[in-house]
């Protein structure tokens, strides 16, 4: 990977994605995007790894997308290079995604945050979607999770006047889970992961997937979904262990199955 450095156990259980232009401010050009999709399908298919960690470095996660790639393109070549494919496809990793954010987190790379699961923040970062100030919008979900994330007026204002928000108004508003000092945003990180990484495997991805339906559908299927996968998760053998764990008063151990 020549953008992206991968460290499958970072932790016990848990993968690093770090982003690799310091020089451009880890700004997402296409080969990145690529290179996280394809990281985040092979950790997918990895039994070994339970959470992944993404971030970037203490100057900057992401400070938006390579404009340099787009100047002088037109609204067709941009549907011919359909580069949302593959922001789908990392939406639709299944496993826990933590993002750990310091410095900027703008544009594509605030839209890259908000594909995470939960955010851990450093007293320096910033999110914001300037994207109004190039003459264009959000293009990578900026406009849909941001409103679900921190409301529709504080989104409007953001995503209107290309604002930056604070690593403390961020975690205010509810766009990020922590924040804490910058020397300690990644090991605060890997702690939400060892936390997450201690539960069943297959109860977290059920979890995950019914959290976010209560953002994509209404109630009543939400409840729906929701009961399905608590359904299916009495056919694990990890729910069997979990409870006789329980009930006999010991740690229980996790087979993912």
């Amino acid at each position: 990977m020549e953008f992206l450095l991968l460290t499958p156990q970072a932790r016990p259980g848990v993968a690093l994605l770090q982003l690799n232009r310091p020089k451009e401010l880890n700004a997402l050009n296409r080969q990145l995007m690529l290179e996280i999709r394809d990281a985040l399908q092979q950790l997918d298919e990895d039994e070994t790894v339970r959470v992944v960690v993404i971030t970037g470095n203490e100057r900057a996660f992401a400070a938006g997308a390579d404009i340099k790639q787009m100047a002088d393109k037109t609204a067709i070549d941009m549907l011919i290079i359909d580069q949302f494919s593959t922001w789908e496809q990392i939406r639709r990793f299944k496993k826990p995604l933590i993002g750990a954010v310091s410095g900027f987190a703008l544009g594509g790379g605030c839209e890259l945050a908000m594909t995470c699961d939960m955010l851990v923040a450093s007293e320096t970062a910033q999110f914001g979607q300037p994207e109004i100030r190039l003459g264009t919008m959000p293009g990578g979900g900026g406009t849909q999770r941001l409103a679900r994330a921190v409301g529709k007026a504080k989104a409007m204002e953001m995503v209107l006047t290309g604002e930056f928000i604070s690593a403390e108004e961020a975690r205010r508003v509810g766009l990020v889970n922590r924040v804490v000092p910058v020397g300690q945003y990644l090991e605060e990180a890997y702690r939400l992961a060892a936390s997450v990484a201690a539960m069943s495997p297959v109860a977290v991805r059920l979890a995950k997937d019914a959290v976010n339906r209560a953002f994509e559908t209404h109630l009543e299927e939400g409840l729906h979904l929701e009961r399905r996968n608590y359904y299916l998760s009495f056919a694990s053998e990890d729910r069997k262990e979990g409870m006789a764990a329980f009930v006999e008063k010991r740690k229980p151990e996790w087979k993912g199955r």
